[in-house]
C-alpha cells in the first residue's frame, strides 16, 4: 500500500491558450493521478482524477472541457498530483 509521501505535487502557471496543450502533455505521461486547474484567483475551475486505462474516447470529453475552459481564462494555475 502507497501512502501519501509517494505522491507529488507540481504547479505550472500557464495561459490560457496553452493550457490545451500543457494538459495533454501531462495525461501522455502516464504517471498523473489527478489535474486540477484553477483560475487567477485561487478558484478550482475543474478537477480531472486520472485513472489507469484512461484513453482515447475516455479522454475526449475531458478533453473539450479543458478547450473550453482554455477559451475563457487568460491565466490559470494547474496542479498535478503524480503517483
Amino acid at each position: 500500500m502507497k501512502s501519501m509521501s509517494d505522491e507529488t505535487r507540481e504547479e505550472f502557471k500557464i495561459n490560457g491558450e496553452e493550457l490545451l496543450k500543457k494538459v495533454k502533455e501531462l495525461v501522455h505521461e502516464g504517471t498523473i493521478r489527478r489535474i486540477i486547474i484553477k483560475n487567477e484567483g485561487g478558484e478550482t475551475l475543474i478537477e480531472i482524477p486520472l485513472t489507469v486505462g484512461a484513453v482515447g474516447a475516455l479522454l475526449a470529453p475531458m478533453l473539450a472541457a479543458v478547450g473550453a475552459i482554455a477559451a475563457l481564462v487568460a491565466k490559470c494555475t494547474i496542479i498535478v498530483e503524480k503517483r
